[in-house]
């Protein structure tokens, strides 16, 4: 009887504030966990093995042709030892080139194919291809090459397109054994090629240090020169510390990988103001229900005053409301969940054809942030009714 006529008092008189309350709770919620899972994203993209987005941690390094350098563009020892020290390297690699002249040719006569062609090699630990068949030695069937993806991109719409050729997927292109062809002083000589990655890091072919470093030995027509390029992982690509060394030092990159960075910025700080936006509607969402349980509770204050001269405890007031207004703080926060798990979802499937993935999945900490919140939800509530209800009587 006594909850009956509570439950009656309080919602006939603070159902709309209650609806506002709710709202600017769901709101608040709804920016804060979503603010969570785009942090949890955005560090499995940048971090997760399985992320193919992660080409601005490394930038291929080259002298700036100019005049004065055509044909002596290297670089010498003290210079790759003086970009080692800079304070944006973390790793520092060293491209090998082929000093012998290389064609590969398709075997296929369906897809008649010939090139002139350039090998180059890396330390493995810059590769963003990671595949077992990444080995060679003096026995293996064949020469394994990881190919540059705007290669394909070239042969499928601009080559295939003009010469009526067929386009290649990547499973066809993997699955077609080259001819290729090394020319050295004694004539040429023919081995089997195998593509066996795409890479968006390094645009040249790529064969193992292994191999290159036998052939150059066994079939190199020049000296062994110095590097001409190298390979550095930075963790800022858009440091104007890095840009500024590469200018006093004639020294050029491709730009366009630097943009990612920009880009990681940009994400970074609308991270930050999603996080700062959610906490301020957040705390306001609190200030309302709080004033809420209050307002509620003055309005019905000469009814609680008269039930609890009749008898009822302060306590079983309590234990009441917090039933009355716990619920509703709780549904709240599990369709805020509900409602951010459907857009991860969308968002991963978006994502995907562009080789970009991510769980679909909310993230442990986004459930974690939601249990927190309900758990100060909770706090902030008990703590106002308690205080309001003694302070009443």
């Amino acid at each position: 009887m006594l909850n009956q006529l509570l439950k009656k008092l309080i919602h006939t008189r603070g159902r709309n504030r209650n609806a506002m309350a709710v709202a600017g709770l769901f709101i608040a919620l709804l920016l804060i966990l979503s603010a969570v899972q785009i942090q949890a994203n955005y560090q499995q993209l940048l971090y997760s093995k399985t992320s193919q987005d992660s080409i601005a941690d490394f930038l291929v390094i080259n002298k700036t042709v100019t005049d004065k350098n055509i044909g002596a563009a290297t670089l010498s020892n003290a210079e790759i030892n003086d970009l080692k020290q800079q304070p944006f390297v973390e790793k520092i690699g060293t491209l090998t080139p082929s000093r012998f002249k290389v064609g590969v040719q398709s075997i296929s006569k369906q897809i008649p194919f010939y090139s002139d062609f350039f090998f180059e090699s890396v330390p493995n630990e810059f590769l963003d291809v990671n595949t077992p068949a990444w080995q060679w030695n003096e026995t293996s069937n064949y020469i394994p090459m990881i190919i540059p993806n705007m290669f394909l991109d070239m042969y499928n719409f601009g080559f295939a397109q003009s010469q009526h050729l067929p386009q290649l997927s990547q499973d066809l292109i993997t699955s077609l054994p080259v001819q290729i062809n090394i020319q050295t002083p004694t004539g040429v000589v023919n081995y089997y090629g195998k593509v066996v990655g795409f890479s968006d890091r390094i645009s040249s072919v790529l064969v193992p240090q292994p191999f290159m470093n036998w052939a150059n030995k066994k079939f190199g027509t020049d000296a062994n020169q110095q590097p001409s390029r190298v390979i550095i992982q930075t963790n800022n690509a858009s440091s104007p510390q890095l840009a500024a060394y590469l200018k006093a030092h004639n020294l050029s990159t491709n730009t366009e990988k630097t943009r990612f960075e920009k880009y990681r910025g940009i994400i970074t700080t609308v991270v930050a103001i999603s996080w700062a936006m959610g906490g301020l509607m957040f705390l306001f969402a609190l200030i309302v229900l709080t004033l809420f349980i209050q307002l509620s509770i003055a309005s019905a204050r000469e009814e609680i005053y008269l039930l609890v001269t009749l008898g009822a405890a302060p306590k079983q007031l309590q234990r009441f409301l917090r039933r009355q207004f716990l619920p509703a703080n709780i549904i709240t926060v599990i369709i805020t969940l509900v409602i951010v798990a459907a857009l991860q979802f969308m968002l991963q499937k978006t994502l995907m054809p562009q080789n970009i993935f991510i769980s679909p999945y909310l993230s442990v900490y986004t459930i974690v942030a939601a249990f927190i919140i309900l758990l100060l939800i909770g706090y902030v509530n008990n703590r106002a009714i308690k205080k309001y209800i003694h302070y009443n009587n």
